[in-house]
């Protein structure tokens, strides 16, 4: 909501952020009337509280806020929404990253899906400080904010249909070229492990495949799983893992929420994404427990459970996006529950076979307050997505290391002399916290796009 974003004016209501740390030292600095006012009301400083300031006329005349001595972004995102309805502005000159983690948290903490709603809160707006960049802020909240929108959307609005649409408007607004291979002509072009995976489903299932940019500039490409909803197949899932499948196409808001963001800002690069969108469905055609199925790069795949369905897909669009030798392959997919067991719902796991390009997606997603957690491509269990009826199994048998495994059979579908990062992550947020509100989430998207800023040698 960057309409809650506006310009300087001198009827905003000045916002102090106070120092938690240092609050007993300033507090004892001020006038006697905010002394007892703040001992009246109970505010003691600590971090992420609110002090609001009456004024005689029984108006509001400031406000205190308590902050950590470094606020990450999502300290700042708590005036976002706990605030009255109203314009704000800090009093003070924050530094330009602060200025900027302001104005992102405050559009991120505002999102709402309202789109089967009838109610519109009203929300307070801020005035942005000096050195903000309005229009990168802007950009961010913009496509973090539409990759929720696309999570959250219920499958019965958000089949492989709706995604090709989203891909189509995003490539129309920006100049791209989006093509969709649909059904059996997936077959037909050599995409044969996505058909197997969709095919069990009216609405067919489809190669998504948006370009853009000078084709003579470095190359970058991003690759999304696109299972718009996934009952596991024949491995059915049990009502409660069924519940949140709406966000198994997470991977592919991902990238098109990271595809909007380099487009947007213009990049010099030849930029491709590859969204597999298909629904893992259950029928009289669906893919069986102990079928072999065949890939675009030809190797076989043995299916030992139909709910592993996302590493298949992900193998035909890998080896497309090898094709054309990008300088980058980025893959996002909410690939496997162990990911989630080894490091929580909030940091994605990522796995890398470039020291170089991890080392810039680690400094970025500390700068970006944007989690990831690096995890070895671990060449001790390769045996272990082998088949014994196929060149690979999709779910090897024991459980241990299961987002290892993923990454490792992913791993026989990129060069190792292009540099790789796969990305599993949970995409969604469980409850209500300061600018992440319950719901489907972007995870190292604005992590990448800075890491891939200073790749490709631009401002992020």
């Amino acid at each position: 909501m960057t309409e809650n974003l506006i310009e300087s004016t001198e009827d905003a209501v000045p916002v102090t952020a106070v120092i938690s740390d240092s609050f007993m030292d300033w507090v004892a600095d001020q006038p006697d009337c905010l002394q007892r006012w703040t001992a009246a009301t109970g505010f003691n400083g600590k971090a992420g509280s609110i002090c609001l300031v009456g004024n005689e006329d029984g108006g509001l005349a400031r406000v205190l806020f308590a902050t950590p001595e470094d606020p990450t972004i999502w300290d700042w995102a708590i005036l976002a929404t706990d605030l009255p309805v109203g314009t704000y502005a800090l009093d003070s000159k924050p530094s330009a990253k602060q200025a900027q983690d302001l104005c992102i948290a405050w559009g991120l903490a505002q999102y709402q899906f309202d789109r089967y709603k009838s109610d519109d809160k009203g929300l307070p707006s801020l005035a942005v400080p000096p050195k903000a960049n309005l229009v990168a802020a802007k950009r961010t909240i913009r496509f973090i904010n539409l990759a929720r929108d696309l999570i959250n959307t219920p499958a019965s609005d958000m089949g492989p249909d709706n995604l090709a649409t989203a891909a189509q408007s995003l490539a129309q607004e920006y100049g791209a070229n989006c093509a969709v291979i649909v059904g059996d002509d997936l077959l037909n072009n050599n995409y044969p492990a996505i058909h197997a995976v969709g095919r069990a489903h009216d609405r067919a299932p489809r190669l998504i495949d948006l370009t853009w940019g000078d084709e003579s500039a470095p190359k970058l490409t991003l690759v999304g799983k696109g299972v718009c909803f996934d009952t596991g197949g024949l491995d059915i899932k049990p009502a409660s893992g069924m519940k949140l499948m709406r966000k198994d196409m997470g991977g592919s808001a991902h990238v098109l929420a990271l595809a909007g963001m380099v487009m947007d800002a213009g990049w010099p690069v030849r930029l491709r994404v590859l969204v597999p969108a298909v629904e893992n469905s259950v029928s009289g055609n669906a893919m069986r427990p102990g079928d072999i199925v065949m890939t675009r790069k030809g190797l076989s795949i043995e299916i030992g459970n139909t709910d592993a369905e996302g590493r298949v897909i992900l193998a035909d669009a890998l080896h497309e996006a090898v094709s054309e030798r990008p300088e980058a392959i980025i893959d996002f997919a909410t690939l496997t529950g162990a990911a989630r067991v080894a490091l929580g719902t909030d940091v994605p796991a990522l796995f890398c076979n470039d020291d170089r390009f991890v080392d810039d997606i680690m400094e970025s997603a500390s700068q970006s307050d944007d989690p990831l957690w690096r995890m070895p491509l671990w060449q001790g269990y390769a045996e272990n997505v082998k088949g014994k009826f196929a060149d690979l199994n999709n779910a090897p048998e024991g459980g241990f290391g299961g987002a290892i495994t993923a990454a490792l059979f992913l791993e026989h579908f990129v060069e190792p002399d292009i540099p790789w990062a796969h990305v599993d992550l949970m995409a969604w947020n469980l409850s209500d916290r300061p600018g992440r509100p319950e719901g489907g989430e972007a995870m190292g998207v604005r992590a990448f796009y800075r890491a891939l800023a200073k790749r490709f040698g631009v401002e992020p």
